[in-house]
């Protein structure tokens, strides 16, 4: 399984959201400068990100992004399928029907395990914790210093 850039700039984008989380809407020039990428892709981004309900607008002058829920309350799991679809290592993890030897094939528990070990993964795993793994780092690089 390969993200797209698609899943890997979204959650960049998301994790930028909630890194700043304390300081209200968040223009997307800003998010876009700080991340090195594109506005124009950021809004691509933006608009299945909102559909989701994991973040929302506010308008105006001081507007911009914020994200719908607490950072912890966020999985990395909830932004990958957002942006990429639902997860699977091999397309007859969800749909069996899509292969005439799913029933019998001696392959298709090892992708199903290796899917379920995936999503495991990312849906236990929120910005929160990215945060918090974040500052960990940030901390002990200041304590060398």
């Amino acid at each position: 399984m390969k993200l797209s850039t698609r899943g890997r700039y979204g959650t960049r984008l998301m994790v930028d959201l909630a890194q700043h989380y304390a300081d209200g809407p968040i223009p997307l020039a800003e998010i876009a400068k700080r991340q090195d990428l594109s506005a124009k892709y950021l809004e691509q981004l933006i608009i299945l990100l909102k559909g989701a309900g994991l973040i929302r607008s506010v308008r105006g002058r001081r507007g911009g992004y914020v994200l719908a829920r607490k950072p912890g309350k966020i999985s990395v799991g909830e932004i990958v399928e957002t942006l990429e679809g639902k997860l699977a290592v091999v397309d007859c993890v969800l749909d069996p029907e899509l292969c005439y030897r799913a029933d019998g094939c001696p392959t298709r528990d090892i992708w199903v395990s290796m899917t379920d070990v995936i999503k495991k993964e990312l849906f236990s795993l929120s910005l929160g914790d990215i945060l918090a793994k974040s500052t960990t780092v940030d901390e002990l690089l200041q304590s060398i210093d």
